[in-house]
């Protein structure tokens, strides 16, 4: 890697924490150029705008995450273990993130909600790519015979997803781990009990 993709990659890095803790609208040039230690120049050598680098920062920070997800999944074969690794990986990211401020996700999706139509784009892509992962592992599982036949995989993805960033957002609010740990919890005794075979 040369010298310039390093200091890019550390902008994004350091610009995809300040929008996930301060938002997008939060965050001005002068923050950006304060975390990151670059003038303004230092900054547009690498991105064309304060929109570029959010789009980037963005796509660095989710890039992350769904690396986390294949990586979970990639030695497990069967379809329960599958659902459960992504929610094993969704928690050690909540607890010891690696771009700080919380899902990056969920808070790019309300903070763009009506405010930045690009990042919504990114943010609906994102969550389709998840959405798709999660359907796609109980289509197959289904088709294995490890998932219960009548099991609806697209309703399945949206109640998985939806309770556990629903619980993150309840752990915000309160300042208590223990909404997320009762999603799981939840969420696991259902996949071996509900779901499987």
């Amino acid at each position: 890697m040369s010298k310039g993709e390093e200091t890019k990659e550390r902008i994004l890095h350091q610009a995809a924490e300040l929008f996930n803790t301060r938002g997008y609208a939060g965050a001005s040039i002068s923050d950006i150029m304060r975390v990151t230690g670059l003038k303004k120049g230092g900054i547009y050598n690498h991105f064309q705008s304060k929109d570029d680098l959010a789009l980037q920062a963005f796509d660095y920070a989710i890039g992350y995450i769904q690396k986390c997800y294949g990586d979970a999944v990639k030695n497990k074969r069967h379809a329960g273990e599958r659902l459960q690794a992504i929610i094993d990986a969704f928690y050690t990211n909540i607890k010891n993130p690696a771009i700080e401020g919380g899902c990056p996700l969920m808070n790019t999706a309300i903070e763009s909600d009506d405010t930045h139509p690009m990042l919504r784009q990114r943010a609906q892509a994102a969550m389709d790519s998840w959405r798709n992962m999660v359907c796609k592992i109980v289509k197959k599982g289904i088709a294995r015979g490890e998932i219960r036949p009548e099991v609806n995989a697209d309703e399945f993805a949206t109640v998985m997803i939806s309770l556990l960033e629903g619980a993150v957002m309840m752990n915000k609010l309160y300042d208590d781990s223990i909404h997320l740990e009762r999603a799981i919890e939840y969420l696991n005794n259902y996949i071996k009990v509900e779901l499987q075979v």
